[in-house]
């Protein structure tokens, strides 16, 4: 395995354990939300949902990364829907799941961030739990759940 991702909704700790997860594995950490185009972060931070198509081109710039990964490359993405993860094949996922009350908290406690807690409920309206991912809940601290994903991948 070249490439994981870590997915969830907003508030998820995506880039938290993603970052550990690097830091633990020697591992290369990307958040996917640096790729994302500035058309599509000025629509999130006015809190405007993205559609598909915004996704698009930004979805595709992931699956570059994972296609061209040399080492274990870990990305921080949403990948809401299954039809995400499908442009996102050749990665394994790791999919952080939470009530929406603590992922709710966790938005509001954190600040720097372009993503309004208004986008939270549309987020866990868009998105389709996957199937074949290990899921996590993140109701464990970000450590145990990167001891977690390295002892399910041998890492």
């Amino acid at each position: 395995m070249k490439a994981l991702v870590i997915m969830g909704v907003s508030g998820s700790g995506k880039t938290t354990v993603g970052q550990l997860l690097a830091q633990k594995t020697g591992g290369e950490f990307l958040d996917g939300d640096d790729f994302h185009p500035p058309e599509n972060v000025a629509k999130m931070s006015s809190g405007i949902p993205l559609t598909d198509d915004d996704r698009q081109g930004w979805l595709t710039t992931l699956a570059t990364l994972i296609r061209e990964a040399e080492e274990l490359t870990i990305i921080a993405c949403s990948a809401l829907k299954a039809s995400y993860r499908e442009i996102l094949k050749g990665a394994e996922f790791v999919f952080l799941n939470g009530s929406p009350d603590l992922l709710a908290e966790r938005i509001n406690q954190r600040s720097g961030h372009y993503m309004p807690p208004g986008l939270l409920q549309s987020q866990l309206e868009t998105l389709e739990i996957p199937l074949n991912a290990l899921t996590l809940d993140v109701i464990e601290s970000p450590e145990r759940l990167v001891d977690r994903i390295v002892s399910h991948f041998n890492l």
